[in-house]
């Protein structure tokens, strides 16, 4: 008689073919820019396109991928952290940093869902429908950001990281609720869970990390907050994959500094992990916010002050 497999176990073996399209279907993608020499300058300009630029990545750009990825394993977050850096070193052209975050950031996101998902328990139903909510919402959002001109990106990106900074801000404060003991809702509260998690999964594509919002949800509802962490590890490695894909196709995302992300973090995962654990993080996330305050009030100003320009151009 055929046992059936445990759901998580299920959960996980899907993650893994997931991932494996991922890498099969982004391996493809520079194939193609490599077989092609597709090494297209950008309008205007003498470098590459960011989308069809298969050089190896520069130091700095590994060097962000772990720092990042060390700090979002122990709680910090890695989207604002490294839009930061972004700007501040002028690494990747802020039309095309949202889609370098999620495809960036995918691998390492999904060995941190490897480790996490399967210790913490959570309710199946709970867990299910909010991830498969936020892979739709991811995938409508990247559809519509991989579109956008400069200054819509600019624009959208100082919102969110602006909202990002105030929820960042108020979990330092303890101002939300310590939440519940339930690990699932049923009801009314998981259609709000399943409508919230779609809100965070499009706002992902936008470079707005799912964890702090995830956790003040999961909060809100009365569930136990670390309940919120297979759900927030589950959702981002589920989404990611998939936006990314979409964000790849449309070529609307910078292929070199994406790899970097990608080749710093997967390791800094595991170190963080395994080795280091635990850190006390509080001055850290003060960094953080103030890092990331400051980064939303450029992004704004430079929203303001550029001209208009066309849409982004169709995929190559």
């Amino acid at each position: 008689m055929l046992r059936l497999m445990h759901p998580i176990t299920a959960l996980m073996s899907a993650l893994g073919v997931l991932t494996v399209i991922f890498i099969g279907g982004w391996a493809r993608a520079v194939m193609a820019v490599r077989t092609l020499g597709s090494r297209e300058q950008s309008p205007g300009s003498r470098e590459p396109s960011p989308a069809t630029d298969a050089r190896f990545p520069t130091a700095t750009m590994i060097g962000i991928g772990a720092g990042t990825n060390f700090f979002d394993t122990l709680g910090i977050g890695s989207f604002a952290t490294t839009t930061a850096l972004f700007r501040l070193l002028k690494t990747v052209p802020d039309r095309v940093i949202p889609g370098t975050l999620n495809a960036g950031h995918t691998l390492p996101t999904v060995a941190q869902a490897f480790i996490y998902t399967s210790l913490i328990p959570v309710d199946i139903l709970t867990l299910f429908s909010m991830i498969a909510a936020a892979v739709v919402g991811a995938w409508l959002g990247a559809g519509v950001v991989s579109h956008w001109p400069k200054k819509n990106v600019q624009m959208g990106m100082g919102m969110a990281l602006l909202g990002a900074a105030i929820l960042m801000l108020m979990t330092q404060m303890n101002v939300f609720p310590g939440g519940g003991e339930a690990l699932g809702v049923r009801g009314v509260k998981l259609a709000i869970a399943i409508g919230g998690n779609f809100l965070l999964g499009a706002l992902m594509t936008l470079g707005i990390g799912l964890y702090a919002p995830c956790m003040i949800l999961v909060s809100l509802l009365g569930m136990n907050p670390t309940a919120a962490f297979p759900i927030m590890m589950g959702s981002c490695a589920f989404l990611m994959p998939v936006g990314s894909l979409r964000f790849i196709r449309e070529q609307s995302y910078s292929l070199r500094a994406a790899l970097g992300l990608a080749i710093g973090g997967i390791p800094a995962v595991i170190v963080a992990a395994y080795v280091v654990k635990s850190l006390s993080l509080n001055t850290v996330r003060w960094l953080v916010i103030a890092v990331v305050l400051y980064t939303a009030v450029t992004m704004l100003m430079s929203a303001f002050s550029s001209a208009e320009e066309p849409p982004a151009p169709a995929r190559v």
